[in-house]
């Protein structure tokens, strides 16, 4: 029985067979690998077929088939090999062109980094403000805190805590700019 392979979707279809087989009938070459492999019109493409591609070289090495037919594969298999360079080889030239463009580029990339303005560094803090004695007035003593003002701070929330016996101290929340209030207020501080 004589019949030919032409359409990729055969290619297609054996490749999926041959991903998890070695061979079409066995676990050896047979005469139904001969067949398939004589059907075939040319050798199937490593890049878009591995499996049969694999397969057909192995066939044309057993068989000795033609092997002008199974160079073919195996020539795009060594040349798609050449192609890919994963760790980078030391003994290529290096190209001076392209260094000059990766230099440019990094040097239009640090100014464009030193030309945007950098974040601003702000701190929240809680502060615990307690009375002397039951007999301040912790509602004065709230408007006196709130009436420091500074550029870079700004006052938040603040509740009346029991501390006991009557006594309530204010806890008071505030967010400042670290370069504007907490550097020139000369508290020592490690910048990151």
């Amino acid at each position: 029985m004589s019949f030919t392979l032409e359409s990729k979707l055969a290619n297609k279809v054996l490749n999926g067979f041959f991903e998890n087989v070695s061979y079409v009938k066995g676990v050896e070459a047979s005469d139904a690998d001969k067949a398939v492999f004589e059907a075939l019109p040319e050798g199937p493409s490593a890049a878009e077929f591995p499996h049969l591609a694999r397969w057909y070289a192995h066939i044309a090495a057993v068989q000795g088939l033609s092997a002008k037919a199974a160079a073919a594969p195996a020539a795009a298999a060594a040349e798609e090999d050449d192609d890919i360079d994963l760790f980078g080889s030391d003994d290529e030239e290096v190209d001076e062109e392209a260094e000059k463009i990766k230099a440019q580029r990094l040097a239009e990339y640090q100014a464009k980094k030193a030309a945007k303005p950098k974040p601003i560094a702000k701190t929240t803090v809680t502060l615990d403000v307690k009375p002397w004695d039951d007999e301040t007035d912790v509602n004065a003593m709230t408007e006196a805190v709130r009436a420091i003002q500074m550029d870079g701070l700004l006052w938040g929330g603040y509740q009346h805590v029991p501390v006991g016996y009557g006594i309530k101290k204010l806890q008071i929340n505030c967010v400042v700019e670290d370069d504007k209030v907490i550097f020139n207020l000369g508290i020592k501080r490690e910048r990151n």
